[in-house]
């Protein structure tokens, strides 16, 4: 059902300011799956010196948003969570986004982030609803 390539989606979330803004960048899209990845620099960190909670939701949030709109259509979040299981103050972090669940206008997606040790660091839960648009009549 998808009418985009992969690059033609690399080149769709380009667009993603808040996410280039933080240093967050694409390394892989699939059907139903997607990986991206940020440099941990003093911007990304809290008050404590780990990385902020916010940074790894918005990477998490991205990965997230790369899966689901894999397919072409557009998808949008309608619940999510996020558990934190490491504090990280430094290095690169990898979010791998993969569907859980996806028949029909609900689906469902898990995010493992790692870091370069391969330690899981935050493992965040989405829902999300795929609207009628599809991706290339918004582009």
């Amino acid at each position: 059902m998808n009418d985009l390539n992969r690059d033609e989606l690399a080149e769709f979330f380009k667009r993603d300011l808040f996410a280039e803004k933080n240093g967050i960048k694409m390394v892989e899209i699939g059907s139903g799956t997607a990986k991206a990845r940020m440099k941990v620099t003093s911007e990304h960190l809290n008050a404590v010196g780990t990385a902020h909670g916010g940074a790894l939701f918005s990477l998490a949030d991205f990965a997230f948003a790369m899966a689901a709109n894999s397919g072409g259509q557009v998808t949008v979040a309608i619940n999510v969570s996020i558990s934190y299981f490491k504090a990280v103050s430094s290095g690169f972090l990898t979010a791998s986004a993969r569907e859980v669940s996806g028949g029909g206008r609900i689906a469902s997606y898990t995010v493992e982030i790692h870091d370069e040790e391969e330690d899981l660091v935050a493992l965040f839960q989405g829902m999300a609803y795929r609207k009628r648009e599809m991706l290339k009549d918004i582009i």
